[in-house]
């Protein structure tokens, strides 16, 4: 009877033992993961630190004299200010117009309320394949009178949602229908139970889809080349590309420059990737 106890005792502490194993292995793939998307911004960060004699002498090398009057000399000879004011614009824009795209289109495909519901699910995944139609576009823009125009290049933006309406269908297909037939039952129209009712309830794949959106829109620079003629309305990706040409031997003040575009994306991130984590999430077990 004793050695009862004993055993249950001793497995009690091997399991214990077990719980508190630390996953020295998850640790070391994170830290891993953590260098290799850290390291470009440090040695970026590095570089635009230098001034230009000491990088071309010590290219790779750590900064000793770091020379924080890169970053205003970079904005203020790439007149960046006007160029963020653009990329603001287009941003808020095109994304309000995507995620409103992805909303009507992802809803309806969800539930299959319109015909060729999974044919459209196949469309959605084959349009993240084909390539940008940008002499359509072009040719669009120019017979509607809105090329080398902000609201032209806004909804041209806007219009490519990506992969947002199959997160959202997906994270649509994890709400009951049971609650749009509620709804019918009630009288409640489509239209105000779309906005109503779906809108706070898909609230996290929403603002998923709206990160998503923009973020390619703040890096986009194919369709502000070709759309946009007037380098008072390029972005500010597209004024990057004009100081690279002007300052291509002075790498320090460069890579200041590329770092003060980069900087409002990462420190966006920081306060914004719980709503992506959970907008992802959800669209998964949807």
């Amino acid at each position: 009877m004793p050695v009862v106890p004993a055993r249950a005792g001793g497995a009690a502490v091997t399991a214990t033992r077990r719980r508190r194993r630390i996953p020295w292995g998850a640790y070391l793939r994170a830290a891993v993961i953590l260098v290799v998307f850290l390291f470009p911004l440090l040695y970026l960060l590095n570089t635009a630190l230098k001034s230009n004699d000491a990088f071309f002498a010590d290219p790779v090398g750590l900064v000793s004299d770091p020379q924080w009057g890169n970053f205003p000399q970079a904005w203020q000879q790439g007149g960046f200010g006007a160029f963020i004011l653009n990329s603001v614009l287009y941003t808020v824009g095109g994304t309000l117009i995507g995620t409103l795209v992805t909303l009507l289109l992802g809803f309806p495909v969800a539930r299959g309320y319109i015909w060729g519901g999974k044919l459209w699910s196949i469309v959605f995944v084959v349009i993240l394949f084909l390539p940008n139609a940008l002499i359509t576009q072009f040719q669009l823009l120019l017979k509607l009178g809105l090329y080398d125009n902000r609201l032209g290049y806004v909804l041209m933006v806007g219009a490519g949602v990506g992969i947002g309406p199959l997160l959202f269908s997906g994270f649509v297909s994890s709400v009951p229908r049971e609650l749009d037939e509620a709804a019918a039952m009630d009288g409640i129209g489509y239209w105000r139970y779309l906005f109503t009712f779906v809108v706070p309830l898909a609230k996290p794949a929403l603002t998923t889809v709206a990160i998503l959106q923009g973020v390619w829109i703040w890096n986009e620079i194919i369709l502000a080349t070709v759309l946009l003629a007037d380098p008072a309305k390029f972005p500010i990706t597209r004024g990057l590309y004009n100081f690279r040409d002007t300052y291509s031997n002075q790498w320090p003040l460069l890579a200041a420059a590329t770092f003060l575009v980069a900087a409002p994306l990462v420190v966006g991130y920081i306060f914004i990737q719980r709503y992506l984590v959970n907008g992802v999430l959800g669209a998964v077990k949807g």
